[in-house]
């Protein structure tokens, strides 16, 4: 009996070990399964559905599209030269009256200012010396055209006669022109002929609608005729120009039938872009700095756009059809790698070695290595860098 027992404790302890890692083994199969799938060669990162939904990754297919490259230059705000007027004095006067101020709209023919001009009183009197004298000497011809029919004076009386007349009425028309040269109207040179009253006064009048961008004149000053009074734009187009390097002159087009638009950004005003046209490419470069000059007209119907502002002028190349790119943010650059994610499937992505292009800082070529249509990650990858970063480690 006692023997009996014991061979049954043998038994027992044999077969319990067995038994207990019999119930152990599924488990541990099921793990060893688990990591083999789970396992990715190194160029693979694999993310779990947490991860995914924390990462924020945006993923979105490889596209052909137009490409156009741009290029960036710094340019200057300034009034149309086509609509600025420098308005001077064609008299030297003192300044009576100044009806214009700086920033102000004016209207064609407003008045801007008043001087009192010695040298006009002196012109107005001269016209009416040779009106009166014109006046004698054309009674005087007329006269002897009648003698002379009589026999009344001989015809060499009657030519003399005759030609003080003609002298007399070219110094009144330059008389009269000298007027005009002198800012007079002709309706106040009428006025003159009728009322014989000398007035001194100069009126000076906008000459287009714009506003006044200079005033160089105060009440009481005496003027030449060399000073600048006003300056009046229109500032409802602007000009910007710029000089252009050499090398990017290729992205400026020569057509003048075919217009150019580029975009123009100031300062004031960062998050709007302006569309203006090329209507100006120089001929020549400057010798020292190796640029070429550029004139860009802008519509400016807000005159928002103000003469001397700084601007960022933006020129695009001609565009490229058919071209396979991804954005410019999707690329990855580790020392001389240049690679990008494409998800192979969810939660696995692919670290792409690709050869890439010219970029326009938003988007860039792809020239080998990414089909269209695959998937790429756009936002985000810096997660996955650094987990493949981290497998390489």
């Amino acid at each position: 009996m006692f023997h009996h027992d014991r061979q049954l404790t043998l038994l027992l302890g044999i077969l319990l070990p067995l038994a207990f890692a019999c119930s152990q083994s599924p488990a541990e199969g099921t793990s060893t399964a688990r990591i083999i799938v789970e396992e990715t060669p190194p160029n693979y990162v694999r993310l779990t559905e947490e991860e995914m939904a924390t990462s924020n990754l945006a993923v979105a297919p490889a596209i052909r599209g137009e490409f156009r490259r741009f290029r960036n230059f710094q340019g200057i705000v300034g009034a149309n030269e086509h609509a600025l007027a420098e308005v001077t004095t064609v008299v030297r006067g003192r300044v009576m009256a100044v009806h214009a101020d700086l920033g102000q709209e004016v209207k064609t023919g407003q008045l801007l200012a008043v001087l009192s001009s010695s040298d006009l009183g002196t012109a107005q009197s001269t016209y009416l010396k040779t009106n009166a004298n014109l006046h004698v000497a054309q009674h005087a011809a007329t006269r002897a055209t009648r003698l002379l029919a009589g026999n009344g004076i001989g015809s060499g009386e009657n030519q003399r006669r005759q030609g003080e007349m003609i002298r007399l009425r070219a110094e009144n028309r330059e008389a009269r022109d000298h007027l005009r040269l002198l800012g007079m109207s002709r309706a106040e040179v009428n006025r003159l002929n009728r009322e014989h009253t000398l007035h001194s006064y100069v009126s000076i009048e906008a000459p287009f609608n714009g506003r006044v961008i200079a005033r160089n004149l105060t009440r009481g000053e005496v003027v030449e005729t060399t000073a600048k009074l006003f300056v009046v734009a229109d500032l409802s187009e602007v000009w910007v120009t710029a000089n252009i390097p050499e090398s990017d002159i290729p992205f400026i087009g020569h057509d003048p039938a075919k217009p150019q638009f580029v975009e123009v950004r100031v300062l004031a005003y960062p998050n709007q872009v302006f569309q203006g046209t090329i209507t100006y490419v120089g001929d020549i470069l400057d010798q020292v700095t190796r640029t070429m000059r550029l004139r860009i007209e802008l519509p400016n119907p807000h005159r928002l756009l103000k003469p001397q502002m700084y601007a960022a002028i933006r020129v695009y190349s001609e565009p490229e059809p058919d071209v396979l790119m991804v954005v410019e943010r999707a690329v990855q650059r580790v020392g001389n790698r240049t690679f990008i994610f494409v998800q192979r499937q969810a939660g696995l992505f692919e670290a792409r070695d690709v050869k890439l292009g010219d970029s326009n800082g938003q988007r860039i070529k792809a020239l080998e290595g990414l089909q269209e249509g695959e998937q790429v990650v756009e936002d985000g990858a810096f997660v996955l860098r650094s987990e493949l970063l981290g497998k390489q480690m």
